[in-house]
């Protein structure tokens, strides 16, 4: 990207926190097309900020764990004896060998290589054949920690030093979603897969419903019309929107007892940038945790939750059906806009109003107030 680009970008970031909802652009295709661009968001946002990896009923029991890797750093989450959930490199300290993969249970991560051997806190439990060595000192070596934070059933980690603690900055969407008591709702369905768009094209489809109603026609129009979507006051972590539900639309259960009879017709599409989208409903509540591979490519892990045990698996496979088809639909506009934004004639277009497209400048908002200053610092 050149200084020309550069500058144009940082430009249309300062722009974006100016400009009212009634106002604002799109960014330049730089934003989401360059490298450059990409190696700042992997150092200064998915290196730095929250990241969520998934749900913590994955690991449920001592000895659980789950492999998983943030921008270049293999790691890996395990639930010790005390039943506290810790995020540990996933390599070895002998050769650098990656310990464990997928999911699964043990009680000791052990190399395949040398099958040196860590216990469930990330100490050293057994080097083979090392005690010869006259400098090396068994009682010292552990797996590098990281912070990790649950909040409403969601597992967050940070590669930084010491970060500050997420659940204050989520405090208003809290308090908004309260009452659907995602942390009590139960993971029926998961899936990885890798699609081959930008990752804040990723971000800003789930967080707009605009594109409800004329995209998902015969699918997710039924159940969550453009029409009765609005947008709700942004916090500096986290962004959304209402979706209201089609009154003709048939509901398997109500939700927790908690809700209030508006909060049962409406679903609340909520964001913890840079890594996780969510659609929080009643009945069952859906998720995506987002993570770029190139400016072309991010890794989704998407999964279902829901509330109560009274689920049929015939529901949960309606569900299941809903959401991929949907999801289906968001992949192929996604893939063909990223290409359209190679064109030569590619231009910043103008953006919906709050309730359409308000949560896609509240995204810009936030990335330039995390990254603004190194665009207009770097031209």
């Amino acid at each position: 990207m050149g200084l020309n680009d550069l500058a144009a970008l940082g430009i249309a970031l300062q722009e974006s926190e100016l400009l009212s909802y009634e106002q604002a652009w799109t960014m330049p295709k730089s934003y989401y097309t360059s490298p450059a661009v990409l190696d700042i968001e992997r150092e200064r946002l998915f290196g730095k900020e929250w990241i969520c990896i998934g749900r913590a009923e994955e690991i449920p029991n001592p000895g659980d764990y789950m492999a998983f890797q943030l921008c270049n750093e293999p790691l890996v989450a395990v639930r010790g004896e005390d039943e506290k959930i810790r995020v540990m490199s996933n390599v070895c300290r002998h050769r650098g060998t990656i310990l464990a993969r997928g999911n699964g249970h043990s009680r000791r991560l052990v190399c395949p290589y040398h099958h040196w051997s860590y216990d469930l806190e990330g100490k050293l439990a057994g080097a083979p054949r090392m005690d010869a060595h006259e400098t090396f000192d068994k009682s010292t070596c552990r797996l590098p920690q990281f912070a990790s934070e649950e909040w409403r059933g969601f597992l967050f980690t940070n590669l930084s030093v010491d970060p500050e603690p997420l659940s204050p900055r989520l405090a208003g969407l809290d308090r908004q979603i309260s009452n659907y008591h995602m942390e009590q709702q139960k993971l029926r369905w998961v899936a990885d897969e890798v699609w081959h768009t930008n990752w804040k094209c990723l971000i800003e489809n789930f967080m707009e419903g605009y594109h409800l109603s004329p995209l998902h026609k015969t699918t997710l129009a039924p159940v969550n019309p453009t029409k009765l979507c609005s947008h709700f006051e942004p916090g500096d972590a986290y962004f959304g929107y209402n979706a209201g539900y089609s009154p003709d639309y048939p509901r398997s259960t109500r939700g927790h007892p908690d809700l209030s009879d508006a909060e049962v017709v409406n679903c609340v599409m909520f964001a913890i940038p840079p890594g996780l989208v969510s659609g929080c409903g009643g009945d069952y509540s859906s998720f995506i945790c987002v993570q770029p591979e190139t400016t072309d490519r991010v890794r989704a892990k998407m999964g279902l939750i829901f509330y109560g045990d009274g689920w049929t698996k015939e529901s949960v496979d309606h569900a299941v059906e809903l959401f991929n088809a949907t999801m289906a639909e968001d992949k192929t506009v996604l893939v063909d806009m990223l290409r359209g934004m190679a064109s030569a004639y590619h231009a910043r277009g103008p953006l919906a109003p709050a309730a359409l497209e308000g949560p896609v400048l509240d995204f810009y908002r936030y990335y330039s107030r995390r990254l603004g200053e190194e665009f207009v610092s770097g031209a």
